[in-house]
Protein backbone atom coordinates (compact mmCIF):
# COMPACT_ATOMS: atom_id res chain seq x y z
CA UNK A 1 0.00 0.00 0.00
CA UNK A 2 3.30 2.43 0.76
CA UNK A 3 4.40 1.90 -2.85
CA UNK A 4 0.66 2.29 -4.19
CA UNK A 5 0.46 5.33 -2.84
CA UNK A 6 3.50 6.55 -3.65
CA UNK A 7 3.10 5.72 -7.11
CA UNK A 8 -0.11 7.72 -7.21
CA UNK A 9 1.27 10.79 -5.10
CA UNK A 10 4.64 11.56 -6.33
CA UNK A 11 4.34 12.46 -9.99
CA UNK A 12 2.08 15.34 -8.80
CA UNK A 13 4.18 16.70 -6.88
CA UNK A 14 7.52 16.00 -8.61
CA UNK A 15 5.78 17.84 -11.66
CA UNK A 16 4.09 20.63 -9.61
CA UNK A 17 7.71 20.72 -7.68
CA UNK A 18 9.27 21.83 -10.76
CA UNK A 19 6.98 24.45 -11.66
CA UNK A 20 7.28 25.79 -8.21
CA UNK A 21 11.43 25.91 -8.75
CA UNK A 22 11.63 27.03 -12.29
CA UNK A 23 9.89 29.93 -11.46
CA UNK A 24 12.04 30.35 -8.20
CA UNK A 25 14.78 30.36 -10.40
CA UNK A 26 13.44 33.29 -12.53
CA UNK A 27 12.90 31.00 -15.42
CA UNK A 28 10.73 32.88 -18.04
CA UNK A 29 6.74 31.02 -18.15
CA UNK A 30 4.22 33.21 -19.33
CA UNK A 31 0.94 31.44 -17.20
CA UNK A 32 -1.88 33.49 -19.22
CA UNK A 33 -0.37 32.26 -22.30
CA UNK A 34 -0.22 28.61 -20.92
CA UNK A 35 -3.62 28.73 -18.93
CA UNK A 36 -5.57 29.81 -22.64
CA UNK A 37 -3.48 27.08 -24.64
CA UNK A 38 -4.99 24.45 -21.99
CA UNK A 39 -8.21 25.92 -21.65
CA UNK A 40 -8.84 25.99 -25.29
CA UNK A 41 -6.84 23.14 -26.78
CA UNK A 42 -5.23 21.02 -24.18
CA UNK A 43 -8.29 20.34 -21.98
CA UNK A 44 -11.14 20.24 -24.73
CA UNK A 45 -8.93 18.23 -26.72
CA UNK A 46 -8.54 15.88 -23.67
CA UNK A 47 -12.15 15.50 -22.56
CA UNK A 48 -13.43 14.90 -25.97
CA UNK A 49 -11.09 12.40 -26.79
CA UNK A 50 -11.30 10.22 -23.61
CA UNK A 51 -14.94 10.50 -23.96
CA UNK A 52 -14.88 8.77 -27.12
CA UNK A 53 -12.15 6.15 -26.36
CA UNK A 54 -14.05 5.07 -23.47
CA UNK A 55 -17.47 4.18 -25.10
CA UNK A 56 -17.91 1.06 -22.64
CA UNK A 57 -17.76 3.62 -19.72
CA UNK A 58 -20.19 5.86 -21.16
CA UNK A 59 -23.36 5.31 -18.30
CA UNK A 60 -20.56 5.56 -15.90
CA UNK A 61 -19.07 9.10 -17.14
CA UNK A 62 -22.66 10.37 -17.54
CA UNK A 63 -23.75 9.43 -13.94
CA UNK A 64 -19.89 10.76 -12.57
CA UNK A 65 -20.85 14.10 -14.83
CA UNK A 66 -24.60 14.59 -13.09
CA UNK A 67 -23.39 13.39 -9.26
CA UNK A 68 -20.29 16.15 -9.80
CA UNK A 69 -23.41 19.15 -11.20
CA UNK A 70 -24.86 17.98 -7.72
CA UNK A 71 -22.10 18.47 -5.96
CA UNK A 72 -20.95 21.46 -7.28
CA UNK A 73 -24.89 22.99 -6.51
CA UNK A 74 -25.09 22.08 -3.12
CA UNK A 75 -20.94 23.62 -2.77
CA UNK A 76 -21.96 26.99 -3.93
CA UNK A 77 -25.76 26.71 -1.97
CA UNK A 78 -23.87 26.21 1.11
CA UNK A 79 -21.40 28.89 0.20
CA UNK A 80 -23.58 31.42 -0.49
CA UNK A 81 -25.24 30.94 2.82
CA UNK A 82 -21.82 31.04 5.25
CA UNK A 83 -20.58 33.96 3.24
CA UNK A 84 -23.83 35.82 3.81
CA UNK A 85 -23.80 35.27 7.10
CA UNK A 86 -20.00 36.34 7.61
CA UNK A 87 -21.12 39.04 5.26
CA UNK A 88 -18.24 38.61 2.62
CA UNK A 89 -19.09 39.50 -1.06
CA UNK A 90 -20.64 36.69 -2.94
CA UNK A 91 -18.81 38.00 -6.45
CA UNK A 92 -15.29 37.39 -4.65
CA UNK A 93 -15.25 34.52 -2.81
CA UNK A 94 -18.42 32.02 -4.01
CA UNK A 95 -16.35 30.90 -7.06
CA UNK A 96 -13.30 29.97 -4.87
CA UNK A 97 -15.39 27.93 -2.57
CA UNK A 98 -17.45 26.61 -5.00
CA UNK A 99 -15.09 24.62 -7.55
CA UNK A 100 -12.37 22.51 -6.86
CA UNK A 101 -9.47 22.19 -8.49
CA UNK A 102 -10.48 19.38 -10.45
CA UNK A 103 -8.16 19.85 -13.64
CA UNK A 104 -4.61 20.47 -11.94
CA UNK A 105 -4.47 17.95 -9.54
CA UNK A 106 -7.94 16.35 -9.65
CA UNK A 107 -6.70 14.78 -13.11
CA UNK A 108 -4.24 13.18 -12.74
CA UNK A 109 -4.65 11.58 -9.28
CA UNK A 110 -7.73 9.74 -11.09
CA UNK A 111 -5.06 8.81 -13.27
CA UNK A 112 -2.59 7.73 -11.14
CA UNK A 113 -4.72 5.94 -8.42
CA UNK A 114 -7.33 3.73 -10.87
CA UNK A 115 -5.69 4.38 -14.34
CA UNK A 116 -7.18 5.22 -17.99
CA UNK A 117 -10.91 4.52 -16.77
CA UNK A 118 -10.14 6.51 -13.33
CA UNK A 119 -8.97 9.21 -15.91
CA UNK A 120 -12.04 8.94 -17.72
CA UNK A 121 -14.74 8.67 -14.83
CA UNK A 122 -12.45 12.18 -13.82
CA UNK A 123 -13.31 13.78 -16.75
CA UNK A 124 -16.92 13.26 -16.34
CA UNK A 125 -16.59 15.81 -13.38
CA UNK A 126 -14.23 17.73 -14.61
CA UNK A 127 -16.17 18.14 -17.74
CA UNK A 128 -19.27 19.70 -15.53
CA UNK A 129 -16.93 21.70 -13.30
CA UNK A 130 -14.70 23.29 -15.76
CA UNK A 131 -17.74 24.05 -17.84
CA UNK A 132 -19.64 25.85 -14.99
CA UNK A 133 -16.20 27.73 -13.77
CA UNK A 134 -15.44 29.37 -17.33
CA UNK A 135 -19.01 30.58 -17.72
CA UNK A 136 -20.65 30.87 -14.58
CA UNK A 137 -17.46 31.18 -12.09
CA UNK A 138 -16.26 33.37 -14.38
CA UNK A 139 -19.22 35.57 -14.87
CA UNK A 140 -19.42 36.11 -10.80
CA UNK A 141 -15.81 37.75 -11.10
CA UNK A 142 -16.51 39.58 -14.06
CA UNK A 143 -19.83 41.83 -13.06
CA UNK A 144 -21.31 41.33 -16.63
CA UNK A 145 -25.34 41.76 -15.84
CA UNK A 146 -25.71 38.56 -17.36
CA UNK A 147 -22.99 35.20 -17.94
CA UNK A 148 -24.23 35.46 -22.07
CA UNK A 149 -20.82 36.75 -23.25
CA UNK A 150 -19.06 34.09 -21.89
CA UNK A 151 -20.36 31.43 -23.62
CA UNK A 152 -17.60 31.08 -26.02
CA UNK A 153 -15.70 29.02 -23.69
CA UNK A 154 -14.47 26.18 -25.83
CA UNK A 155 -14.43 23.52 -23.03
CA UNK A 156 -18.40 22.95 -22.73
CA UNK A 157 -18.93 22.50 -26.41
CA UNK A 158 -16.12 19.83 -26.48
CA UNK A 159 -17.87 17.91 -23.70
CA UNK A 160 -21.21 18.48 -26.18
CA UNK A 161 -19.55 16.77 -29.08
CA UNK A 162 -18.36 13.98 -26.63
CA UNK A 163 -21.92 13.39 -25.59
CA UNK A 164 -23.40 13.01 -28.73
CA UNK A 165 -21.06 10.89 -29.91
CA UNK A 166 -20.87 8.14 -26.69
CA UNK A 167 -25.03 8.91 -26.76
CA UNK A 168 -25.52 7.78 -30.53
CA UNK A 169 -22.71 5.70 -30.53
CA UNK A 170 -20.93 7.30 -33.70
CA UNK A 171 -17.61 5.70 -34.08
CA UNK A 172 -14.85 9.11 -34.15
CA UNK A 173 -12.75 9.00 -37.35
CA UNK A 174 -9.07 7.80 -36.26
CA UNK A 175 -7.71 10.94 -38.08
CA UNK A 176 -9.85 12.78 -35.41
CA UNK A 177 -8.95 10.81 -32.52
CA UNK A 178 -5.39 11.03 -33.11
CA UNK A 179 -5.44 14.31 -33.17
CA UNK A 180 -7.63 15.61 -30.34
CA UNK A 181 -5.72 12.60 -28.21
CA UNK A 182 -2.13 14.60 -29.27
CA UNK A 183 -3.03 17.49 -28.64
CA UNK A 184 -4.91 16.56 -25.06
CA UNK A 185 -1.56 15.13 -24.38
CA UNK A 186 -0.78 18.97 -23.29
CA UNK A 187 -3.31 19.47 -20.43
CA UNK A 188 -2.19 17.45 -17.49
CA UNK A 189 1.11 18.08 -17.48
CA UNK A 190 0.82 21.30 -18.39
CA UNK A 191 -1.97 22.15 -15.45
CA UNK A 192 0.21 20.70 -13.02
CA UNK A 193 3.72 22.60 -14.16
CA UNK A 194 1.29 25.77 -14.03
CA UNK A 195 0.06 24.86 -10.38
CA UNK A 196 3.97 25.12 -9.34
CA UNK A 197 4.19 27.97 -11.02
CA UNK A 198 1.40 29.28 -10.04
CA UNK A 199 2.08 28.86 -6.11
CA UNK A 200 5.72 30.28 -6.54
CA UNK A 201 4.68 33.69 -7.19
CA UNK A 202 1.39 34.09 -4.81
CA UNK A 203 1.52 34.98 -1.51
CA UNK A 204 -0.95 34.28 1.71
CA UNK A 205 -2.76 37.29 3.42
CA UNK A 206 -5.14 37.78 5.99
CA UNK A 207 -4.24 34.29 7.63
CA UNK A 208 -7.41 33.61 9.65
CA UNK A 209 -10.12 34.51 6.66
CA UNK A 210 -8.26 32.68 4.40
CA UNK A 211 -7.48 29.53 6.56
CA UNK A 212 -11.47 29.81 7.55
CA UNK A 213 -12.52 30.00 3.57
CA UNK A 214 -9.84 27.31 2.66
CA UNK A 215 -10.84 24.55 5.70
CA UNK A 216 -14.27 25.29 4.11
CA UNK A 217 -13.90 24.43 0.43
CA UNK A 218 -11.98 21.43 1.49
CA UNK A 219 -14.50 19.98 4.48
CA UNK A 220 -17.25 20.69 2.24
CA UNK A 221 -15.46 18.61 -0.46
CA UNK A 222 -14.63 15.61 1.47
CA UNK A 223 -18.26 15.96 3.13
CA UNK A 224 -20.19 15.75 -0.41
CA UNK A 225 -17.46 13.14 -1.95
CA UNK A 226 -18.29 10.93 0.94
CA UNK A 227 -21.81 11.89 0.97
CA UNK A 228 -22.79 11.86 -2.82
CA UNK A 229 -21.00 8.88 -3.21
CA UNK A 230 -23.08 6.91 -0.76
CA UNK A 231 -26.25 8.82 -2.46
CA UNK A 232 -25.56 7.55 -5.75
CA UNK A 233 -24.54 3.86 -4.59
CA UNK A 234 -20.94 4.02 -5.59
CA UNK A 235 -18.31 1.77 -5.01
CA UNK A 236 -14.76 1.41 -5.67
CA UNK A 237 -13.24 3.56 -8.76
CA UNK A 238 -16.76 5.18 -8.67
CA UNK A 239 -16.49 6.14 -5.08
CA UNK A 240 -12.48 6.94 -5.39
CA UNK A 241 -12.92 9.17 -8.24
CA UNK A 242 -16.20 11.20 -7.15
CA UNK A 243 -14.31 11.97 -3.57
CA UNK A 244 -11.00 12.70 -5.00
CA UNK A 245 -12.48 15.71 -7.28
CA UNK A 246 -14.30 17.08 -4.53
CA UNK A 247 -11.92 17.28 -2.07
CA UNK A 248 -9.80 19.16 -4.44
CA UNK A 249 -8.26 22.86 -3.03
CA UNK A 250 -9.16 26.14 -4.42
CA UNK A 251 -8.93 26.07 -8.32
CA UNK A 252 -5.95 28.28 -9.61
CA UNK A 253 -8.49 29.51 -12.03
CA UNK A 254 -10.12 31.90 -9.90
CA UNK A 255 -7.12 33.71 -9.60
CA UNK A 256 -6.51 34.21 -12.69
CA UNK A 257 -10.54 35.49 -13.15
CA UNK A 258 -9.85 38.04 -10.30
CA UNK A 259 -7.09 39.09 -11.41
CA UNK A 260 -8.45 39.60 -15.13
CA UNK A 261 -11.80 41.35 -13.77
CA UNK A 262 -9.64 42.75 -10.84
CA UNK A 263 -11.46 41.05 -8.00
CA UNK A 264 -9.39 41.26 -5.21
CA UNK A 265 -7.29 39.06 -6.95
CA UNK A 266 -4.54 39.16 -3.85
CA UNK A 267 -7.87 37.77 -1.28
CA UNK A 268 -8.11 34.58 -3.95
CA UNK A 269 -4.61 34.44 -4.30
CA UNK A 270 -3.89 33.70 -0.97
CA UNK A 271 -6.82 31.48 -0.82
CA UNK A 272 -5.76 29.20 -3.29
CA UNK A 273 -2.16 28.96 -1.87
CA UNK A 274 -3.50 28.05 1.53
CA UNK A 275 -5.95 25.75 0.24
CA UNK A 276 -3.24 23.97 -1.70
CA UNK A 277 -0.71 24.03 1.02
CA UNK A 278 -3.41 21.97 2.89
CA UNK A 279 -4.30 20.32 0.13
CA UNK A 280 -0.66 19.03 -0.15
CA UNK A 281 -0.15 17.65 3.12
CA UNK A 282 -3.87 15.51 3.23
CA UNK A 283 -2.99 14.19 -0.03
CA UNK A 284 -1.38 11.17 1.35
CA UNK A 285 -4.03 10.66 3.59
CA UNK A 286 -7.44 11.16 1.12
CA UNK A 287 -5.59 8.67 -1.57
CA UNK A 288 -4.89 6.29 1.33
CA UNK A 289 -8.80 6.17 2.05
CA UNK A 290 -9.82 5.55 -1.62
CA UNK A 291 -7.44 2.86 -2.39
Amino acid sequence: MILELFNTIFPVFACAGLGYLWSRLDQPYDTRIVTHLVGHIGAPCLIFSTMVGMQGLSEQIATMALSGAVALLTFAAIGTVILLVARLPLRTYLAPVTFPNAGNIGLPLCLFAFGEEGLALGIGFFAVSASAQLIFGQWLFSGFPTPLPLLKAPIPYAVALGAIFLATGTEVPEFLYNTTDLLGGLAIPLMIFTLGVSLAKLRVIRFSRTLSLSLLRLSMGAGGGFGFAELFGYEDMQKGVLIIQCCMPIAVFNYLFASYYDREPEEVASLVVMSSLLAFILMPLLVYAVL
